[in-house]
C-alpha cells in the first residue's frame, strides 16, 4: 500500500496519547459515534481517570487529529486524523484462503468466454458487495486492440459507427457526417480504417494514421478522410472528452444506514459525481501514481470531493506491465481499511493476470 508522508509534529505523541487516539478512531470505524472520556477510561489497560483522557484528548484535538461533533459529546477523529491513523496505526487484515478462492473463482468464471467489460463489471459487483460500499471499476478506453470498424448510414447527416475489439467488446456510436456524404464513402472511409488499424490499440491506430496522413489524402477523397478521423476520435475521446468509461455497483450499499440530512446531501454529491462523469481520468491518474492500493479519505480524493467519501484504489495492468484501469470501493469515511485493502489489491492482481 503507498503511504503518505507523515506529520513530524505527529510523530511526537506519547504512546499514552497514541493509545488514545487509536481506540478513538477504532470506536469510529466499528460503531460511527462519538466516544467520551469516561468510556475511553474504562477501555485503556491502564488506570486514567476520566479528567487525564480529557486532558489527552484536548491536546488531540489541539493537534487537528480530533474534534467534538457538539457540546459536550465524545470525540470523533477529522479528516486528518484517519490519514494519521491509517498511515501509522494501520495494520493490514490478509484475506481468508476462503475469500482468496471466493475473489479468484468469481473473476475467472467472469472471465471466461466473456467481453472485459462483463469481466470488470462482475468485479465491481464482486467488490461492493465484499465491501458493502460501492464498487468500481474504471476501464480505459485507448488500450484496446482493434478488429474492425464499420459505419452504418442512419439519415442524410448521421451513421452509426460499429468498433469490434479482439477481445469481442462491440461499441456503437452515433457520429455527425458531413453534408453530403455518400454510402460509398462509408465504404471506403471503413476499408481503409480496416486496413491500417487492425491489431493496433486506438492511441496506436491515431499515430498510424496521422504517420500516413499523405496516403490517405491520396486514396481518399475530403469526405471520406474526415470520416476516418470520426471514427478513431469517437472512441479515444477527442470528441467527448471522456477517455473512460466507470462502472459502478452497489450504490444502494451507500444508503444503509443513513438518516441525518447532511449524510443524505453529501451521497446526493457523490451520485451527482459519479454520474456527470467529468475528470474521471484523474481516477486512473491516482492509481497509477502510486506502485500498490491508495487510500484517499475526504478532500484527499479529487474527484469525489464534494462529498466527503473515501477511495481506496488500485491499478491493473496489461501483458506489457501498463496501467490499463483501476479499480476499487467507494464509500463513506468509516470505510473498513484494513479488510478493503487487501481485497482490492487482490482482485487487481487477478484482473491484471487475466488480462496476460
Amino acid at each position: 500500500m503507498t503511504k503518505a508522508v507523515p506529520d513530524p509534529s505527529l510523530q511526537s505523541l506519547d504512546m499514552r496519547s497514541r493509545d488514545i487516539f487509536r481506540r478513538i478512531v477504532d470506536s469510529y470505524l466499528r460503531d460511527g459515534e462519538p466516544v467520551g472520556s469516561r468510556n475511553l477510561s474504562r477501555m485503556l489497560p491502564s488506570s486514567l481517570s476520566p479528567a487525564t483522557v480529557r486532558n489527552v484528548m484536548s491536546d488531540l484535538e489541539h493537534l487537528g487529529l480530533v474534534y467534538a461533533p457538539h457540546i459536550s459529546a465524545g470525540r470523533l477523529p477529522t479528516q486528518k486524523g484517519l490519514r494519521f491513523f491509517v498511515d501509522a496505526f494501520m495494520e493490514l487484515g490478509d484475506l481468508s484462503d476462503d475469500e482468496r478462492r471466493v475473489i479468484e473463482a468469481q473473476v475467472k468464471a467472469s472471465g471466461e468466454g466473456a467481453t472485459l467489460e462483463h469481466m470488470l463489471t462482475e468485479a465491481s459487483q464482486m467488490l461492493s458487495g465484499m465491501s458493502r460500499g460501492a464498487g468500481l471499476v474504471l476501464a480505459a478506453k485507448n488500450e484496446v486492440a482493434l478488429k474492425h470498424i464499420e459505419f452504418i448510414q442512419l439519415e442524410p447527416t448521421k451513421a452509426l459507427a460499429v468498433l469490434v475489439s479482439q477481445n469481442g467488446d462491440v461499441e456503437n456510436r452515433v457520429v455527425e457526417l458531413p453534408l453530403g456524404v455518400t454510402v460509398s464513402q462509408l465504404h471506403e472511409a471503413s476499408n481503409f480504417l480496416n486496413a491500417h488499424i487492425r491489431g493496433r490499440t486506438l492511441a496506436e491506430a491515431r499515430i498510424e494514421i496521422a504517420r500516413i496522413k499523405d496516403e490517405t489524402k491520396a486514396a481518399l477523397d475530403t469526405l471520406s478522410q474526415d470520416l476516418v478521423e470520426k471514427g478513431l476520435a469517437v472512441w479515444a475521446g477527442a470528441e467527448s472528452g471522456l477517455p473512460s468509461r466507470l462502472i459502478v455497483r452497489g450504490r444502494a450499499n451507500l444508503l444503509e444506514n443513513v438518516t441525518a440530512q447532511a449524510d443524505i446531501e453529501l451521497l446526493k454529491h457523490l451520485f451527482e459525481d459519479m454520474e456527470t462523469q467529468d475528470g474521471l481520468i484523474q481516477l486512473l491518474d491516482l492509481a497509477e501514481e502510486g506502485s500498490g492500493v491508495r487510500i484517499f479519505i475526504g478532500s484527499e480524493n479529487r474527484l469525489f470531493s464534494l462529498s466527503g467519501s473515501s477511495l481506496v484504489v488500485a491499478p491493473y495492468r496489461d501483458k506489457d506491465a501498463r496501467v490499463v484501469g483501476a479499480l476499487g470501493v467507494i464509500g463513506p469515511t468509516r470505510l473498513n481499511y484494513a479488510r478493503i485493502v487487501p481485497m482490492v489489491d487482490y482482485t487487481a492482481q487477478l484482473i491484471s493476470r487475466m488480462l496476460r
